[in-house]
């Protein structure tokens, strides 16, 4: 492979890992990042890639500058023909004019030069068109384009024209005796000094007796900011002819030079590439600065989604406790199971009795069937009350901890829904849950019994009279040990476990009892789980993955590997995946 062929392939890669970088969270400085991002990836489809697959294509002069700086005359004086038309009004929104030979027209195809703009042959207001203009005017080998006001009041106008002078072998800077000092030229050429883009200088519109000194500083002001080998031109304000020309005598300057650039091979190759070298160069600089930008989006994600998961697992943990402790047997619940096992009498035994016999206790239950109903729905009730307030309170905590950052504002607003509760219909979905686990609880007591079903017991009792005696187990850790011991609750639950007992035995109630509790914990789990993905699905929908600033870093490095081996023949380039680590 061609030294130049593994720069396109490596910088074909470096582009795909930049559109990975998303950072979508609105962190300190990431909407600088994202710009720059942007600008690395518009550069690298609309010059740096297409450039190095076409050295030999003419020398791209972008013409830019201010309003009002007379970009367009300077650009048709140039030519000696009217080839662009100046803008009357402000904003003026046309598509930019690129002016090449006609032998020159093989190279800027749709397949080439910022392939993103459609080529047309006409004046035309669509900024999202390139007009090419081809005239024997020019030089072949150079092209000349007119680009719009980089300090436009119209957005569109401002980034185009940043794009256009991204694109450019050369930048033909335009400013005026009454702008040259404006902060907005000056960023553009700043940017054009960090990467060593060939820069050329036009002072235009200056009167006569202002020139040497508006130039002399205006050198000053390059030298300063490391633009001191850049050409700085000089037009002096005259009259325009009915054609919108300036006199050739005020250009025949810039036309010289230009000329010059465009007869001389080895001159053109090195404009190119100088500003091509700087672009790749500076590419390096910047890819690491937006890693490290990708990296505090991924760390911001993770603590964001710790914060969500810290609130639902402690939702998770406390249901499962108060559902196991004891605290349903309470209340409702209580008073609807006591009528069912008709206690008075024979729980003040339990509490005063621990060695009891359990058909004592069997032959007291005085329960009927519409009894049990009713211990079901106080459960239901309870159990409902019980996942509510704590999908609530988890709620409030992650949405508490995400305000308390500027990304998790962000994102809590672009939520569409109130986050800091619990979902609409989520009442909806525990009540379908809790008859689910009902369900399940009836049908296990149902299969555990299909060899018991013509017993008294199980006769006495019922499918559902044993299926509430079974949700009493559950509800109790303390299953087991004496009421005198445990208290009402505990007794409540040692009631159930005697009654299924008897019919079932000890062992296969103790079975029952866990994949009952099992299958509870997993549907209130999965229950705030659904409320949990309200949070992390936001999270998730940012596609901000860990890898991508690590694949970011090794892309830059590959590039820069390569041009230092451009640079010193004979060293050996490291070799990278596609993702990201040295090849074996």
């Amino acid at each position: 492979m061609s030294e130049n062929t593994a720069m396109v392939t490596a910088l074909v890669r470096l582009r795909g890992v930049l559109h990975e970088a998303r950072l979508p969270l609105e962190l300190p400085g990431a909407a600088e990042q994202r710009a720059s991002r942007d600008e690395m990836v518009d550069q690298l489809e609309d010059y740096v890639i297409p450039r190095l697959m076409t050295l030999d294509a003419p020398l791209l002069a972008v013409v830019g500058g201010s309003t009002g700086a007379g970009k367009s005359t300077l650009v048709n004086s140039l030519i000696g023909t009217r080839v662009t038309i100046p803008g009357v009004l402000r904003p003026t929104t046309r598509s930019p004019v690129l002016v090449h030979h006609p032998d020159d027209a093989k190279w800027f195809g749709q397949d080439r030069l910022l392939p993103e703009l459609e080529r047309v042959d006409r004046q035309t207001n669509d900024p999202e068109a390139l007009q090419l203009v081809a005239s024997t005017a020019m030089s072949p080998g150079l092209a000349i384009l007119d680009a719009p006001d980089i300090d436009s009041v119209e957005e569109r106008n401002r980034l185009l024209a940043a794009q256009l002078l991204a694109a450019a072998d050369l930048w033909l800077f335009v400013t005026s005796a009454a702008r040259y000092a404006d902060q907005v030229p000056w960023d553009f050429l700043r940017k054009a000094a960090e990467r060593s883009a060939a820069v050329a200088i036009v002072l235009d519109r200056t009167p006569a007796d202002a020139v040497a000194t508006i130039s002399t500083h205006l050198a000053r002001m390059l030298a300063s900011r490391g633009l001191k080998d850049s050409p700085l031109f000089s037009v002096v304000e005259g009259e325009v002819s009915d054609m919108g020309l300036l006199p050739s005598s005020a250009v025949i300057e810039i036309r010289t030079w230009l000329q010059a650039l465009a007869e001389d091979q080895e001159a053109r190759q090195a404009v190119v590439q100088q500003t091509l070298d700087g672009a790749i160069r500076t590419m390096g600089r910047r890819t690491h600065t937006v890693a490290d930008a990708e990296t505090e989006q991924i760390e911001a994600v993770r603590r964001l989604r710790d914060d969500a998961n810290a609130a639902y697992d402690r939702a998770v943990t406390a249901v499962g406790e108060a559902s196991a402790d004891g605290t349903l047997l309470r209340g409702e619940v209580l008073a609807r199971w006591q009528e069912f096992v008709g206690t008075g009498e024979l729980l003040r035994t339990l509490e005063t009795k621990v060695g009891w016999i359990r058909d004592r206790v069997v032959n007291a239950v005085k329960g009927k069937p519409q009894q049990a109903e009713r211990v079901t729905v106080a459960v239901e009730s309870g159990l409902e009350t019980l996942i509510l307030e704590h999908a609530e309170a988890a709620a409030e905590r992650a949405e508490a901890s995400w305000r308390g950052t500027v990304a998790g504002q962000a994102l809590l607003a672009e939520a569409g829904e109130d986050l800091g509760r619990a979902s609409r219909d989520f009442r909806r979905k525990a009540e379908r849950a809790v008859r689910d686990w009902q369900g399940d609880v009836l049908d296990m007591v149902r299969q555990e019994g299909a060899d018991k079903r013509s017993t008294a017991r199980f006769l006495a009792f019922g499918v559902n009279g044993l299926s509430v005696a079974l949700m009493v187990v559950v509800f109790a850790h303390t299953a087991g040990v004496s009421g005198a011991e445990v208290g009402i609750a505990g007794g409540s639950a040692v009631l159930g476990q005697k009654l299924l007992e008897a019919v079932f035995g000890d062992q296969a109630v103790r079975s029952l009892a866990e994949r009952a509790r099992q299958r509870l914990e997993a549907q209130m789990g999965d229950l705030l789980d659904g409320e949990r993905r309200r949070y992390t699905d936001l999270l998730d929908s940012l596609q901000v993955t860990p890898e991508t600033p690590e694949r970011m870093r090794s892309a830059a490095r590959k590039v820069d590997d390569l041009r230092y081996a451009a640079t010193h023949p004979g060293t050996p380039v490291p070799q990278v995946s596609d993702d990201g680590d040295p090849a074996p």
